[in-house]
């Protein structure tokens, strides 16, 4: 075959050459893959792809050869071990400390006795305010305000009858059983940390008396101590 000699001629070589894949979409397609097949190729003979890091190898290994674990199948990523519940070991029931009835304070005594006779002392006015002032030295703040209840007219005692006597002595409180002319009361004295102040009361069961409904509840506060 004879070669293109004049300038002319060669332009129309190349002119044929590159509008030879013009002519049909399948050659222009045909041609760009060859053409990102030799980019490729020329890149991975001459080393232009960047290396890559912090990724994992062939066969799930990292470039520095140890194997990367594989989660279990259905386990969520950064999942946190579950906490199982810490078990207490049994608590002791509690049962209050008693003391000796010998060992009840005297101060305590003495504060249920001043107590119950300032409790059987009825105004002259009949005004409870009257009779709650007079029980105020020996009680508690907290139990002054369920007394602000009481009927006066329902305290069935005038005066007390007997000595004070424990019936219950423990580090920080004492029930002390005093006797008046109509019913015997049980007072709970409690130690404040300061001094002894009275913050509750009940009638004293009478063994020898049958019980009587109709007035069961006299001389006590509204709220049933």
């Amino acid at each position: 075959m004879p070669g293109i000699r004049s300038p002319k001629g060669r332009g129309a070589a190349y002119r044929a050459l590159w509008q030879w894949p013009l002519r049909s979409p399948a050659r222009l397609i045909g041609c760009l893959v060859v053409l990102a097949a030799l980019v490729i190729g020329a890149n991975a003979a001459f080393g232009l792809l960047p290396a890559r890091t912090g990724g994992t190898g062939v066969f799930g290994s990292d470039p520095s050869g140890s194997v990367t674990p594989t989660p279990p199948a259905g386990a969520l990523p950064n999942a946190q071990p579950r906490n199982e519940p810490t078990r207490l070991p049994p608590v002791p029931e509690l049962t209050p400390e008693t003391l000796p009835l010998s060992k009840a304070p005297p101060a305590a005594l003495t504060v249920a006795t001043r107590w119950t006779q300032a409790w059987a002392k009825h105004p002259a006015d009949g005004a409870t305010a009257t009779w709650v002032n007079g029980l105020r030295p020996y009680t508690t703040d907290e139990y002054l305000a369920v007394l602000s209840t009481v009927d006066t007219a329902n305290v069935p005692a005038t005066k007390v009858t007997g000595a004070a006597r424990a019936v219950l002595v423990s580090p920080r409180s004492v029930r002390v059983e005093v006797p008046t002319d109509a019913v015997r009361l049980v007072v709970l004295v409690v130690n404040t940390g300061t001094e002894w102040r009275v913050a509750g009361y009940d009638r004293a069961p009478d063994p020898a008396a049958a019980p009587n409904p109709d007035n069961a509840d006299a001389g006590r506060p509204a709220t049933g101590r």
